[in-house]
């Protein structure tokens, strides 16, 4: 089965998410793709629905943040997409509130992680925004940084409310913050999307996911599904074993002995194991940045049992 891939829009509110949006909808239909949509708005009204086009398939996440008091209808949109729907890229534009770590955890629920393949995120900077971010409370500054750090794509955007000076210091913070990420100077987040795409097209490799030689992602996911039966003292000592770069595990472990596989969940170095009382699917996810996508699917390949 085909994977869907999916891009996460990021940003601050007002840098330019949604313009951004109307070009990478354009960009998939010149490429033949045909582009899903998830919407997610603070408020009980949605105010960017109308910068998608009727014949694209789209949902909207209104009344909360899709990171936190929303996560539970999330699983039903895309469950609903996936079932409903026919498409082969998925965007998703976040409140400007929203954490990236925690948009991944919340898009990648094991119930269907298979299904999905994770791209990577595209952070909109607005220029002057930034330059004026001291007007910020600490809480938002944080955020806005977090942004930038977990970005593959930066579009430093509205550039033209900036001097030429001021446009190199815009480009040296944000390299600071993320040196990792390809930035591109933009006004109306005019962007070219096919460099993008090619970029992120690089990332799959024969065999399994990993970044490409010489170029690491900053925030990546990696998807294994159980096929046997794993022991629990196994798992423990793997999970011991395993860089503080993961922030976020979960998954349904199919353990020796037990009539149905076990919700486990990890957040920050904190291990949880629950018993789920049906038959869920096996599938594990596994978030963090730096991260080996090989030498973790052969690690978790030797304590599948099957």
């Amino acid at each position: 089965m085909v994977k869907k891939e999916v891009y996460i829009l990021s940003g601050f509110l007002g840098s330019g998410k949604t313009t951004l949006l109307k070009h990478v909808l354009q960009a998939l239909k010149e490429e033949n793709k045909k582009p899903a949509v998830l919407m997610n708005e603070l408020g009980s009204v949605s105010i960017d629905s109308d910068a998608v086009e009727e014949d694209t398939s789209m949902r909207e996440l209104l009344d909360g943040c899709i990171c936190c008091t929303i996560s539970d209808k999330l699983e039903a949109q895309l469950q609903d997409l996936l079932v409903n729907e026919q498409f082969d890229v998925l965007i998703i534009e976040t409140t400007g509130a929203a954490h990236p770590v925690e948009v991944v955890d919340s898009i990648l629920s094991p119930l269907f992680a298979d299904r999905f393949e994770f791209k990577g995120i595209i952070t909109v900077v607005d220029g002057k925004q930034w330059k004026e971010r001291s007007q910020f409370s600490p809480s938002v500054l944080h955020l806005m940084r977090e942004q930038i750090r977990h970005a593959q794509y930066i579009i430093a955007n509205k550039v033209d409310l900036l001097t030429e000076m001021e446009q190199g210091t815009f480009i040296y913070e944000l390299q600071q913050i993320n040196n990792r990420a390809k930035v591109y100077l933009t006004n109306y987040a005019k962007v070219s999307m096919k460099d993008i795409f090619s970029e992120a097209a690089e990332i799959k490799i024969e065999g399994y996911e990993k970044a490409s030689i010489g170029r690491h992602l900053s925030l990546q996911a990696v998807v294994y599904t159980f096929k046997g039966e794993v022991d629990g003292e196994e798992f423990e000592e793997w999970v011991r074993k395993q860089p503080e770069t993961i922030y976020r595990m979960k998954g349904y472990i199919p353990l020796k002995g037990k009539k149905y596989p076990a919700m486990f969940q990890y957040s920050y170095g904190m291990p949880l194991f629950m018993q789920a009382d049906m038959k869920y699917k096996t599938n594990f996810v596994i978030i963090g940045e730096e991260l080996s996508k090989s030498d973790i699917l052969q690690s978790l390949q030797a304590i599948d049992h099957y």
